[in-house]
C-alpha cells in the first residue's frame, strides 16, 4: 500500500542515497565538514524512518551515521581514550539486546549481549595493557568483576566466559611484574621445588580435578 501511495518515494530514496555518497567523499578531507555531513544524513535518515516500510532499515542507517559523526568529531578533538568511541556502540547494543531477550527469552546470551560487551571490554583490556598508569586497569577489572557476577547471578554465558576472561587477563597482566620480583627474590632451588610438589599434589588428586573440570563445563554449556 506504502508502495502504491508514494510511487516515486523509492526512486527519490536512491537519488539522495547516490548524492550522499559524493557529499561524504568531498567533505572527508575537512572533519568538521565530514561529521557535519553524516549528521545531516543521519537527520534525513531518521526522517525517513518514521514510514513503517522503511523503519528497520533506515534506523539502523541513522545511528550509524550519527555513531560515524561522532567518531570523526571525537577524532578531530584528538579524543584517543578507546571508551570514548565504544560505549557509544556497547550502550545501545545491550539495549537492543536487552529487548530481544524479553521478547524471547531462549535467546542466546552471545547473540544479545555478546557483540556490545566485546565492543568495549577487547579494546579496553588492550589499552589497558598498554597503560603505565594504575586508573584504567582497576576500572576495567571492576567492570569486568560486575559483568561476570552478573553472569552468573543471571546463569548468562556470554556475560561469564567474557568477563572472567577480562578479568584474569587484566589481573595476570596487572600481578605478573610483583609475581616476576617474588620469583626472582626466592633462591634458585625454591621455584623448582614448588613446581614439583604442585606436580605431585595435581597427581594425586587429578580424578577429582577432572571431575570438578567436567562439571564446572557442563554447568557453564548449560547456561543460556
Amino acid at each position: 500500500v506504502g508502495a502504491k501511495a508514494r510511487p516515486v518515494a523509492l526512486p527519490v530514496e536512491i537519488t539522495g542515497a547516490a548524492l550522499a555518497l559524493p557529499a561524504f567523499a568531498l567533505a572527508a578531507p575537512r572533519p568538521a565538514f565530514l561529521a557535519l555531513t553524516l549528521a545531516l544524513g543521519g537527520v534525513v535518515a531518521a526522517a525517513t524512518a518514521v514510514r513503517p516500510e522503511r523503519r528497520r532499515f533506515a534506523s539502523w542507517t541513522a545511528a550509524v551515521l550519527f555513531l560515524l559523526a561522532a567518531w570523526v568529531r571525537l577524532a578531530e578533538w584528538e579524543v584517543t581514550t578507546p571508551e570514548a568511541y565504544t560505549l557509544p556502540v556497547t550502550v545501545p547494543a545491550l539495549v537492543v539486546g536487552f529487548l530481544r531477550r524479553r521478547r524471547d527469552p531462549g535467546a542466546s546470551s552471545w547473540a544479545a549481549y555478546g557483540p556490545g560487551l566485546a565492543a568495549t571490554l577487547l579494546p579496553s583490556l588492550v589499552a589497558a595493557w598498554t597503560d603505565p598508569e594504575w586508573a584504567r586497569p582497576l576500572a576495567l577489572g571492576l567492570a569486568a568483576l560486575a559483568v561476570t557476577l552478573l553472569g552468573a547471578r543471571f546463569r548468562l554465558q556470554a556475560l561469564l566466559v567474557l568477563g572472567g576472561a577480562v578479568l584474569a587477563l587484566d589481573g595476570l597482566h596487572e600481578l605478573a611484574p610483583y609475581v616476576v620480583q617474588a620469583v626472582g627474590a626466592l633462591p634458585r632451588w625454591l621455584p623448582p621445588a614448588l613446581a614439583g610438589l604442585l606436580l605431585l599434589a595435581v597427581g594425586a588428586t587429578y580424578e577429582q580435578r577432572l571431575r570438578d573440570a567436567r562439571r564446572l563445563r557442563d554447568r557453564v554449556a548449560r547456561m543460556r
